[in-house]
C-alpha cells in the first residue's frame, strides 16, 4: 500500500512537530553516516531546533574546522577573517562605552571636568543633587528602621522590669509569698486554727491519705505538722 503524500507546510501542533524534527534529523543523520562511508565524503550538518537545541552530524575524519578551512578554499572566501573583524568592531565599541562610564565616574567626583561646558556642568550638578537626596531618603529611612527597632527593645526590657519590681513589692508585703502546695512530700489542706485563715501541711507516709492520719485528728505528731498563713 503506498504511502500519501505529506503537505509541506509548517506542523502547527508543537508536539507533532518536535517528533517529525526527531524522526527526520535521525533519518538525515543516517544518510549521511553512509554517505561518509560509501563515498568517503566529508560531511558536517548542523541544525537549531525551534526550541534552540543544537543538533550536529561531523564525518569521522574530518573535524568542524577543516570542513570550514576546505569551504572557503572552494569559494574563494575568507570567514574567519570577517569573523574576526566583526568581533574586533564589538570590542572597539565596548572600549569606547567603558572610557565613557570611567569619565562620568570621575566627573562625579570632581575630577576630568575641564571637558565639560556651562550646560553640562549644570546637569552634572543636577544630576548629583538627586543622587543625593536618594541617598538621603535611604538613610533617613535606615535610620528611622533603627528607631523603631530600638523602642520595641526599650519596651520589651521596661515590660520585663515591671514584672520584676511587682515580684519584688509581693515578696516583700508577704515573706511567704511563692509556697507551694504538694511540695516535695507534703499534702496540704485549708484549716482555720485559733481564729484565722492557715495552710497546713502534714508529712503523710506513703500509701496513707490525710483523713486516716492520726496526728491530724488529734494532734498529735507535731514534727509532721507545719501550718502556714494563707496568703489573702
Amino acid at each position: 500500500m503506498a504511502r500519501g503524500k505529506i503537505q509541506i507546510k509548517k506542523i502547527e501542533n508543537q508536539t507533532n512537530r518536535q517528533v517529525t524534527y526527531s524522526k527526520r534529523r535521525n533519518g538525515l543523520f543516517k544518510k549521511a553516516r553512509e554517505l561518509t562511508v560509501l563515498c568517503d565524503a566529508k560531511i558536517s550538518i548542523i541544525m537549531i531546533s525551534s526550541t534552540q537545541k543544537l543538533h550536529e552530524y561531523i564525518s569521522p575524519i574530518i573535524t568542524t574546522k577543516q570542513i570550514f578551512d576546505e569551504y572557503q578554499k572552494t569559494v574563494t572566501a575568507d570567514l574567519w577573517s570577517s569573523h574576526y573583524e566583526k568581533m574586533q568592531e564589538h570590542l572597539k565599541k565596548l572600549k569606547e562605552i567603558n572610557r565613557n562610564l570611567i569619565k562620568e565616574i570621575r566627573q562625579r567626583t570632581g575630577d576630568s571636568l575641564n571637558d565639560l561646558g556651562y550646560e553640562q556642568m549644570v546637569n552634572l550638578i543636577d544630576d548629583i543633587d538627586n543622587s543625593m537626596k536618594l541617598i538621603r531618603e535611604k538613610k533617613y529611612k535606615s535610620i528611622s528602621s533603627r528607631i523603631d527597632t530600638s523602642r520595641k527593645k526599650l519596651r520589651n526590657v521596661e515590660d520585663i522590669h515591671r514584672g520584676l519590681a511587682l515580684q519584688f513589692d509581693a515578696r516583700h508585703e508577704d515573706p511567704h509569698y511563692g509556697l507551694v502546695e504538694n511540695e516535695g512530700d507534703y499534702n496540704s489542706m485549708l484549716g482555720f486554727p485559733h481564729g484565722g485563715p492557715r495552710i497546713i501541711a502534714v508529712r503523710l507516709p506513703p500509701g496513707h491519705h490525710s483523713h486516716h492520719h492520726p496526728s491530724l485528728h488529734s494532734g498529735t505528731g507535731a514534727s509532721d505538722l507545719s501550718t502556714f498563713a494563707l496568703l489573702e
